[in-house]
């Protein structure tokens, strides 16, 4: 069976390189799945979740913004954060959340509206995905 390359990159590391089966992903119009010899496209990724087909292995990751470029034989992910779900800490994230929400109730600056936007984006992003595995 053909497989596609999937690469997903943060400011930090490069978080995930690995032939997959399908890639599915949260961009701005919407979830899309992606397999082997699928159109080239550029799309901009939404914070949330992205699960890849490997075998009979799901894998799945928390991801914030970024951007994502397809090829007929790649997918390249750039984004401010991924993390696989086995290396999210439940209780750090929700403790992220709870003060991102604290953050965007009080008066604050756009600008730290938008990170504190980001941040709980971020939290509930590792939630839904490390709640998904139990």
């Amino acid at each position: 069976m053909a497989t596609i390359k999937l690469e997903i990159v943060t400011p930090e590391a490069k978080t995930y390189s690995d032939d997959v089966d399908m890639v599915t992903l949260s961009g701005t119009e919407g979830e899309m799945g992606i397999l082997p010899q699928h159109m080239p496209l550029m799309t901009q990724l939404v914070a949330g979740e992205i699960i890849a087909k490997k075998g009979l292995e799901t894998i799945f990751l928390a991801v914030g913004d970024g951007f994502v470029q397809v090829t007929g034989e790649r997918v390249a992910i750039l984004t401010d954060m991924a993390i696989l779900a086995e290396n999210i800490d439940e209780a750090k994230a929700e403790e992220a959340r709870q003060r991102a929400e604290a953050r965007l109730a009080e008066k604050i600056t756009e600008e730290e509206a938008a990170s504190a936007g980001a941040a709980l984006a971020h939290s509930l992003a590792q939630l839904k995905v490390k709640r998904r595995q139990r």
